[in-house]
């Protein structure tokens, strides 16, 4: 496909969207990720040859899917399950016990993906339930524009500033000219300390896994959970959300796939992505749904260009300051937002339980390791079947 003049102008739209997609992917956990597997008792090289492993997985689905079915579908690794992963600890039998638990949690995504009515289970999820939960996944980084201007407007109120005027004067472009004002910013403010860029790059540490029965109960079937729970259904929601329906069972058995390979080389599940799908899938990508897909390929391009410097790129990073970065998400996430709100409300009978799934999502509550947004589409989807039994019994309460 050629990009060429007017082309070229088109496609620029949601290019800037997947980098910065892949931009806020990384930067807002990466540390988290590093920490995980430092805790679960990886050596500094394994750890780093994890999160470089990751990166390059998630890159290569991001280009090749979207770009075969030109629909934006997103892919991340489980940030639920190396929050839950930094709680565990080390196993018995060391990292190489880890390493076999994540194998196993790869194996189950596998075969959810073959036994086709549980796949079909996770997709068939409500519109507006979906889009409530949508919603509640967003309003965080939605608030971060507001909580950053208050915190550092010096830096913040600029790049509020340039959204503004390009809503304004470039709608299309409003977005891009703030990641451009914001990489100005960050450029003029960070300051690396003396030796921040010292040691050498990631290279790929193999691991050989090890199977015990304490890391799979302990870290491969909750990994599994978490991780279906808390990226791959929310990541269904968001496609579904805005207006992409997908055949969830192929995608599951790739990411799968994709994470047993890297468990190899200490890293840990990759999965369909939530909230960094909506800054690819959502309107604000492109209005046109069909010339979204291209986002998705640039945030993949970004993340095999940060996966060989991870070391330099989260030093940079962690230089940032961090509020910033989301910001600027919340920024290009805002139209999204209003977007779920509206089709999760636009139904009276569904308004209520979309509501309940709404605040419980937006909660951020951690239940059993398992995140706010499988939370909520429980306290949802459970309050609209009540409902409708309810509607269904009450004529032959009427009768009698």
């Amino acid at each position: 496909m050629s990009l060429a003049g007017g082309s070229r102008r088109e496609y620029l739209q949601p290019i800037m969207a997947g980098a910065l997609a892949a931009v806020v992917g990384y930067a807002s956990t990466f540390t988290l990720v590093l920490a995980a597997l430092t805790a679960a008792g990886a050596s500094p090289q394994q750890a780093g040859s994890g999160l470089m492993t990751v990166c390059i997985a998630i890159g290569i689905l991001n280009i090749v899917v979207s770009a075969r079915l030109k629909v934006p579908v997103s892919f991340a690794w489980s940030t639920p399950g190396v929050a839950f992963l930094l709680t565990v600890g080390e196993p018995v039998g060391g990292f190489p016990a880890v390493a076999g638990a994540f194998i196993v949690a790869a194996g189950l995504i596998v075969l959810t993906g073959l036994i086709k009515p549980l796949a079909r289970l996770i997709a068939a999820i409500p519109a507006s339930i979906a889009n409530a939960m949508l919603a509640g996944m967003l309003l965080t980084l939605c608030l971060a524009p507001i909580t950053a201007v208050a915190e550092m407007p010096a830096l913040a109120l600029p790049i509020l500033l340039a959204w503004v005027i390009g809503m304004r004067f470039a709608r299309r472009y409003a977005v891009p000219i703030a990641v451009v004002v914001t990489g100005i910013m960050l450029a003029s403010s960070t300051h690396l300390e003396p030796g921040a860029l010292d040691g050498s790059w990631p290279v790929f540490v193999p691991v050989m896994p090890v199977f015990t029965l304490d890391a799979i109960i302990r870290i491969g079937l909750p990994l599994y959970i978490v991780t279906m729970a808390s990226q791959n259904l929310p990541g269904l929601a968001v496609m579904r959300a805005n207006g992409f329906g997908l055949q969830p069972a192929p995608l599951f058995i790739m990411t799968g796939i994709a994470s047993a390979v890297t468990a190899f080389f200490g890293g840990h599940t990759s999965n369909l992505a939530a909230i960094t799908a909506a800054i690819c899938a959502g309107p604000e990508a492109h209005p046109d749904q069909d010339k979204r897909w291209p986002a998705p390929v640039s945030a993949g391009v970004v993340y095999l260009l940060i996966a060989p410097g991870a070391s330099l790129a989260a030093a940079f990073i962690a230089a940032s300051p961090p509020l910033l970065i989301q910001a600027v998400a919340g920024l290009a996430l805002l139209s999204s937002l209003a977007a779920a709100l509206s089709s999760a409300l636009a139904a009276e009978e569904t308004r209520l339980p979309a509501v309940l799934t709404f605040v419980t999502t937006a909660s951020g509550i951690t239940i059993i390791g398992v995140g706010a947004p499988f939370w909520g589409l429980v306290a949802g989807i459970g309050m609209l079947g009540l409902m409708r039994a309810g509607i269904k019994a009450a004529p032959e309460v009427v009768g009698k």
